[in-house]
């Protein structure tokens, strides 16, 4: 029986494997049809679901971060333990990096058929933006690093919000649900410059398996290296967010006065 940190990475890897086998399944089916079986928005839609089974999957357990820029935001801000950031990040990248080999696995055939075999980062038969995110063709690294730097705040001050039970948080029943409503909010209002990654372990898993499943070298440095706009962002992101819902939320709550 997997006990303390053990049975966390266990959770923080299963939570998000769904997240991003739902998620990038959702992407896979969109661009492999041609758009014939898929959009935009069932792609926000899928993501928000994923993130909501995630969540319920691990929340009991890990606490359902499923994403490092949000573990690290709570290890700098909300007292996480130190020790426990490095294991949550491996075991949610480890989960992403395996979600994308099922997505690959079960859509073999389908990429084949798409691309005649040769695996493209750019073009009009490319496919590694169905694992990771690339950024629009107008898109500067600054102007990514903001994209993800803003999203990411909304990500977190969302958690935040619907998690404070000195606030107005609903039944813990309702908070996966709300997160998956979140995260489709975001991708509807901000994934147009870049895919709206918000998420470490969601970029670079599938990245790094692209880079090892022919893909090649030039995911890392397509579009002026943007691979690690995805982590920094992010990680920015969600310490920014931490602090400003402390500013202006947490801190201003009345105190509990004693029975």
């Amino acid at each position: 029986m997997l006990k303390g940190t053990s049975r966390e990475f266990a959770a923080e890897f299963l939570g998000t494997f769904i997240v991003i086998c739902i998620g990038v399944g959702c992407v896979a089916q969109k661009v492999l049809s041609n758009d014939a079986a898929g959009s935009q928005l069932s792609i926000n839609l899928g993501f928000g679901l994923a993130v909501m089974l995630g969540v319920y999957v691990a929340a009991g357990i890990s606490g359902a971060h499923l994403n490092p820029a949000i573990t690290l935001a709570l290890a700098v801000h909300r007292r996480f333990p130190w020790g426990k950031v490095a294991p949550y990040a491996l075991a949610q990248t480890v989960g992403a990096f395996f979600a994308a080999a099922v997505v690959w696995f079960t859509y073999r055939e389908a990429f084949s058929a798409f691309d005649g075999g040769t695996r493209l980062v750019e073009g009009a038969k490319a496919t590694a933006g169905i694992f990771a995110t690339y950024p629009q063709p107008y898109l500067t690294l600054l102007g990514g690093l903001v994209d993800q730097i803003v999203g990411t705040i909304l990500l977190m001050v969302g958690v935040l919000a619907v998690t404070d039970q000195r606030n107005a948080a609903p039944p813990a029943w309702l908070v996966a649900p709300l997160v998956g409503g979140l995260v489709v909010a975001i991708g509807m209002g901000f994934g147009f410059n870049a895919g709206y990654a918000i998420n470490p372990a969601r970029d670079f898993g599938p990245r790094l398996f692209t880079s090892l499943a022919g893909w090649g070298s030039s995911v890392f440095t397509a579009k002026n290296s943007y691979w690690w706009i995805p982590i920094i962002g992010p990680s920015l992101g969600a310490t920014v967010g931490v602090i400003l819902y402390d500013m202006l939320i947490d801190k201003h709550h009345p105190k509990k006065t004693a029975a």
